[in-house]
């Protein structure tokens, strides 16, 4: 693979590697001991533990799924670091079950280094975005998300 000669070709190609299932074209827009923290605070230290979650994710829960950018911002950090955020749209995710999910938005920060071959993703953090939240609090029935503004 390729690697992105711009950071701002990072989610571009790391949607392309999903919509076409590849984990490992996705996972080759990393770093050797990248560190990758999903959604839900899972987090992997490797590109070989990237790929492996992504793989089963893309087989399993996101197989008939569809991501897309909807908004990329980046800021250089001198010449050979960037920060990227990502706003992403995601349709066609399955619960455990089978049945088709609701579409979500999140967003994902890249921490990119250029090399001589190009730009790679040091490390990465996905968060969803909950409309209407504010913050998520845990009570004894489950979190939940909260308004700071109903108080």
């Amino acid at each position: 693979m390729t690697l992105p000669q711009t950071p701002e070709e990072i989610p571009e190609l790391f949607a392309a590697a999903w919509n076409a299932r590849d984990a490992a074209a996705l996972a080759a827009l990393f770093v050797e001991d990248a560190d990758f923290v999903n959604v839900v605070g899972l987090w992997w230290h490797k590109r070989a533990d990237i790929q492996r979650a992504h793989a089963y994710g893309l087989q399993v829960i996101f197989d008939q799924s569809s991501l897309r950018a909807g908004g990329i911002k980046v800021r250089l950090l001198g010449k050979d670091y960037a920060v990227v955020h990502c706003r992403w749209h995601l349709t066609g995710q399955r619960d455990p079950v089978g049945e088709l999910l609701g579409e979500r938005t999140t967003v994902m920060v890249f921490v990119a280094q250029q090399s001589s071959s190009g730009w790679q993703v040091v490390t990465a953090q996905n968060t969803d975005v909950i409309p209407g939240s504010e913050t998520l609090g845990n009570r004894a029935e489950g979190s939940a998300a909260l308004r700071y503004q109903d108080r």
